[in-house]
């Protein structure tokens, strides 16, 4: 069954150029007859992608090639410029590590507020509570609020809630790239677990083996292209031999 379809999605943004236009420089550029409407930038071009149920899907590419900006997508935190984006089933994006967390309320309310977002009750996420605040080592600072955390321990937070509740669909964007080596071992090992399970996976990574051992399917991306889509093996090869 297929839990993730996207149409002809592409996305165009908008560049800094246009950012910095203002009304007076508009109107002072066209008196001089020297206004250029600003270029917009496109991001995804005519993404076509079916997912299915319990997939696991890597997804590699060069710094900018449109990687997170196609995970946002997924997720429904941004909306295509043109083409169609679904998606059936739960969804727990862990993209910026700490976004959706609110800094004024304590470690115990976002894990309880984050579990409702992605549509469980109280009730389960106090059942849960107890696991997230162990796996992110933060028993101490659960009644803290997340604004006295540091940058790492937010990092843990978000993504013991997210791996912890079990959604139907899990992204993950540069996961293995934060925290120390404890950490990131403590996140592989979970990560681990998650593939024996019905789970569905999305991963960012520029940790080639960890795509290459984990994912089956893997998805090359190229300036908002999809490139190639496939074998793991054959998509990394054909990603370092033209990298």
């Amino acid at each position: 069954m297929e839990v993730i379809r996207l149409d002809k999605v592409s996305l165009w943004r908008r560049t800094q150029e246009e950012f910095s236009y203002d009304l007076k420089k508009t109107l002072l550029s066209v008196l001089e007859g020297k206004y250029r409407k600003p270029v917009k930038k496109i991001v995804l071009d005519k993404i076509d992608l079916v997912v299915e149920k319990g997939e696991k899907i890597g997804i590699i590419g060069a710094n900018g090639s449109g990687k997170s900006t196609l995970l946002k997508i997924i997720s429904g935190i941004l909306q295509p410029t043109t083409g169609l984006a679904r998606v059936r089933g739960k969804i727990a994006p862990l993209i910026e590590l700490g976004a959706g967390f609110d800094p004024e309320i304590s470690v115990m309310d976002n894990i309880m507020l984050y579990g409702v977002l992605l549509g469980f009750s109280r009730a389960e996420m106090r059942e849960r509570a107890y696991s997230i605040l162990e796996f992110a080592e933060l028993h101490d600072y659960a009644l803290v609020p997340v604004k006295g955390l540091s940058s790492g321990m937010v990092a843990r937070l978000g993504f013991a809630i997210a791996t912890d509740v079990q959604p139907d669909i899990l992204i993950l964007d540069e996961v293995l790239s934060v925290g120390d080596e404890s950490f990131k071992n403590k996140c592989k090992r979970r990560i681990e677990n998650l593939w024996n399970a019905n789970a569905t996976v999305l991963v960012v990574s520029h940790d080639l083996n960890f795509i290459e051992q984990g994912c089956k399917k893997v998805i090359w991306l190229d300036k908002g292209i999809i490139r190639f889509i496939g074998n793991g093996d054959d998509a990394i090869k054909l990603y370092l031999n033209m990298n």
